[in-house]
């Protein structure tokens, strides 16, 4: 038995820290957190010091008791998580636990995993700093206590199943709020006046551009008139040297805005990517707010950049942290070793690494050097100037190997670039021919919508959260229904063009696609109408000073400046007292807004959200006639629809005529508006509105589905047919749809290629279930990852077998009894089987 136990987080770090250390080390996972708070309302004593309890998960008993076993019978313990909060909180649940002693335990910290790294980290123990799992402590109980006594009121005044979280409340807030500032946003348009220039016949043309924008139509043609006979001349040039310096190395928050920018991926991406890196000893530790670099990696960079790019290239930077709270970690996020240009590895880990490298060689490097030329143009009728930039890369620097992105603009305008990348030579006095003029109607725009990125930016800017809150709070609120990121078609504008050309001004209506988004944050009406509730009834959880000064105290909390109980205490009496007090006072939210009057009935029509989702309701609940009722479409919004959409839903769903002896209708259903023909739904395309839906697209939407589903192939004596749906191209063959993976040609399947996907289908369905119980809706299934449990539509995890402590075996699932199965179950949803749960559809355990 080896004299040293390493306990790391991860089973893939354990395995590269392994092959670090000699034969005397013995390097195990815990497989993050081993025990948490107890699930029950009983797991903090609010009126014993906030006194905690906790327990280990059924999945983390046989983690336990394995290094419980390997603990006794090593000389010392090290315990290896990682450098922050949580890892600090990690590595004091291990130590109580397991049962360790002061004398046989022993705390290291590293951010890479790199033998040097390693070998310091053995060289230079530490205790646990109390301080550090204080901090994490005072977090997640006064998260939990928000999350258990927040939720239950959400459930009574607005709608069952519904949560509530300190972060995730805020960061909804940020989002409900842009999209209202978009709603109210007025465009108003304005002029702006560029001319296209040369310096002779045949010769080179320049942009140049008035500084002033006109807002009336005929200021801009007057301007134009004016310039029909004048002259123009260069009356003063301006050439000055610039530079750009680099930005600097990765923080948390950079790296998953840089790669939400640059490479599409979502911030739970780009963590979970970067772990992976960090546990393989390609990145160092990829949470931290710091910017610094350490010696080892300023020197490892120098030899780099002179190596590959020679010595002008290098300058050596020394970056400070601006954020105050920068103390989850002592580095940037940096390659390992400077020399490793890329990785081997899967395409997203590769292209991360990239990135990452980039940014951190290009933070060590020269400026770049520009020679920047502003000439100002005089115009013989009038006495405005116009003026034309031109910019000329003289040293290349950083930015042979980096630049960074930035988000979408917040200005007022929609404008086009007009520097040149370079003017030709001019000269003071020289006369210009004018080739021609044009006054462009621009319009101005309100803030961008956030994306992940922008988000996370603004989260960092207003102090809330902290690096490694920012991806699960992302999550959360999507997978919570509170906002939905996704793609949006914009909507065609006309603007006008004035221009003057061979001593003549012609106008032109042209039209442009605007408003179009791509990748964005939108609020959903519940997630609205929960923010609304939230900020009248509990103003200080989503206040966003508030939230920021709770991340201050935790910090505090950290360095030994505060009590952390004492922090709960203040923050506690107050809010329990506003939870009783909405319970009982508080009206149900609905986010109801009055439309206006039914023409045909006189009843007042109303927008909100209902049981069901969001709605529209013609009449009173308390009138002798039922109030009618109709769903919104997905495209509109309890807080945007009008009176007359409101009403068009009641037109749904609607008759047309028979096709091919079938009846025809329009509705709209759980996925959308759809067409039906005979007992066939057939979904409209994206942004289709089904109220102009004639006979003629009905019977062109019902005949294009006649020929997708038309078979392509046979296969056993059954036709197979092709389709595409939510989740991309598909076969269906008798009851089975078998999705096309994207290594085929889809509009070009061969037999062989059908029969191979049919029959893995086949096989795969036939190796699906081990044991199944259709009336009880479980089953043990065979998973991508082994042998689960599905519960309904939950899919659980199987763990150990009680009796022999080890995974069960092929066979013990093949006879495991339905009695143990729920057993299984119970250990992770504990009121899974409680009639009343299953009947309100949410837990009965009250906070």
């Amino acid at each position: 038995m080896a004299k040293n136990l390493l306990i790391v987080e991860s089973p893939a770090k354990a395995k590269t820290i392994e092959g670090y250390l000699g034969k005397d080390f013995l390097v195990k996972s815990s497989y993050g957190h081993i025990r948490d708070l107890r699930k029950d309302d009983g797991a903090i004593e609010v009126d014993n010091n906030f006194k905690q309890h906790y327990e280990i998960p059924a999945d983390k008993k046989q983690v336990v008791a394995e290094l419980k076993k390997l603990a006794k019978s090593a000389e010392t313990v090290w315990l290896a998580s990682d450098e922050d909060r949580e890892g600090e909180a990690i590595a004091w649940h291990l130590y109580e636990s397991l049962g360790l002693k002061e004398n046989q335990t022993k705390r290291i910290v590293f951010h890479e995993i790199t033998k040097p790294a390693i070998t310091k980290a053995i060289e230079n123990p530490r205790t646990i700093d109390y301080n550090l799992v204080n901090a994490q402590q005072a977090r997640r109980v006064l998260d939990r206590l928000v999350g258990f006594e927040l939720s239950p009121v959400l459930w009574k005044k607005v709608k069952p199943s519904l949560s509530a979280g300190r972060v995730q409340s805020v960061a909804v807030r940020l989002i409900v709020e842009r999209e209202r500032e978009i709603n109210l946003f007025n465009a108003e348009s304005a002029y702006k006046i560029i001319a296209i220039f040369s310096t002779g016949k045949g010769k080179e043309i320049f942009k140049a551009e008035l500084s002033q924008r006109y807002a009336e139509q005929k200021e801009a043609e007057k301007f134009l008139e004016d310039c029909k006979s004048a002259l123009y001349k260069i009356n003063d040039l301006d050439i000055r040297p610039t530079k750009r310096t680099p930005a600097p190395p990765f923080t948390t928050s950079t790296l998953q805005q840089e790669a939400g920018r640059k490479l599409g991926f979502s911030v739970s991406r780009t963590m979970s990517i970067a772990q992976r890196l960090y546990e393989t000893g390609k990145i160092t530790y990829m949470r931290t707010d710091s910017v610094n670099l350490s010696e080892t990696a300023l020197n490892a960079s120098e030899i780099e950049i002179n190596s590959a790019y020679g010595s002008k290239y290098h300058h050596k930077r020394i970056f400070k942290t601006k954020s105050a709270g920068a103390q989850e970690a002592h580095e940037a996020i940096r390659p390992t070793h400077f020399e490793w240009h890329t990785i081997e590895g899967d395409a997203s880990e590769k292209r991360l690494y990239e990135l990452i490298w980039k940014r951190a060689i290009a933070s060590q490097m020269s400026e770049a050097q520009f020679e920047k030329t502003t000439a100002r143009i005089g115009i013989s009728t009038r006495k405005e100037e116009l003026v034309a930039n031109g910019e000329v890369l003289k040293f290349d620097g950083f930015l042979k190997v980096y630049l960074e992105s930035e988000d979408e603009e917040s200005d007022s305008h929609l404008d086009d670039k007009t520097d040149n990348g370079i003017l030709p030579p001019l000269n003071i006095g020289q006369e210009l021919i004018l080739n021609e003029m044009t006054a462009l109607e621009r319009f101005t725009r309100p803030a961008a919508r956030y994306s992940e990125a922008s988000l996370v930016k603004k989260l960092e800017e207003l102090g809330i959260g902290r690096p490694s809150t920012y991806a699960p709070t992302i999550s959360t609120i999507q997978n919570r229904g509170y906002v939905v990121k996704e793609d949006r078609d914009g909507r065609s504008r006309t603007y006008k063009t004035f221009t003057l050309k061979d001593g003549e001004v012609k106008s032109i209506v042209k039209s442009e696609i605007t408003g179009t988004e791509k990748g964005k944050l939108f609020p959903t009406d519940i997630g609205a109408v929960v923010n609304d509730f939230l900020v009248e009834h509990f103003k200080g959880i989503v206040d966003y000073n508030f939230t920021a000064t709770v991340e201050k105290q935790f910090d505090e909390i950290a360095n030994g400046l505060k009590e952390w109980t004492d922090m709960l205490k203040k923050f506690y009496q107050p809010f329990h007292s506003e939870v009783e007090d909405t319970l009982k006072n508080a009206d149900r939210a609905t986010g109801e807004r009055l439309l206006g009057l039914d023409p045909e009935s006189g009843k007042n029509v109303y927008t909100k959200v209902g049981r069901f989702g969001p709605m529209v309701q013609i009449g009173e609940m308390d009138e002798e006639d039922k109030p009618r009722y109709a769903s919104l479409l997905k495209s509109q919004s309890v807080e945007t629809i009008s009176l007359e959409e409101a009403l068009n839903l009641f037109q749904l769903p609607f008759q047309l005529s028979d096709y091919k002896d079938k009846e025809v209708s329009v509705g709209v259903g759980r996925f959308g508006p759809y067409v039906k023909w005979g007992d066939t739904f057939i979904s409209l395309p994206k942004n289709e509105d089904p109220l102009t839906v004639t006979n003629e697209r009905a019977i062109e939407i019902i005949e294009e589905k006649i020929s997708i589903d038309a078979p392509v192939a046979e296969y056993q004596g059954h036709p197979v047919s092709k389709g595409k749906g939510r989740f991309g191209p598909f076969l269906k063959w008798k009851d089975l749809f078998i999705n096309v993976p994207v290594r085929y040609n889809f509009d070009k399947l061969s037999q062989s290629d059908i029969n191979e996907l049919i029959s893995a289908k086949i096989e795969k369905e036939a190796n699906r279930y081990i044991q199944q119980w259709e009336t009880e809706k479980i089953a043990i299934e065979n998973g991508r990852w082994g042998p689960f449990i599905r519960f309904g539509k939950q899919m659980l995890k199987l763990g150990k077998n009680p009796t022999t402590g080890q995974k069960y075996t092929a066979e013990e699932l093949s006879t495991v009894s339905l009695e143990d199965v729920k057993k299984l179950i119970v250990e992770q949803v504990p009121d899974a089987f409680d009639a009343k749960a299953k009947k309100t559809g949410r837990k009965t355990t009250k906070k």
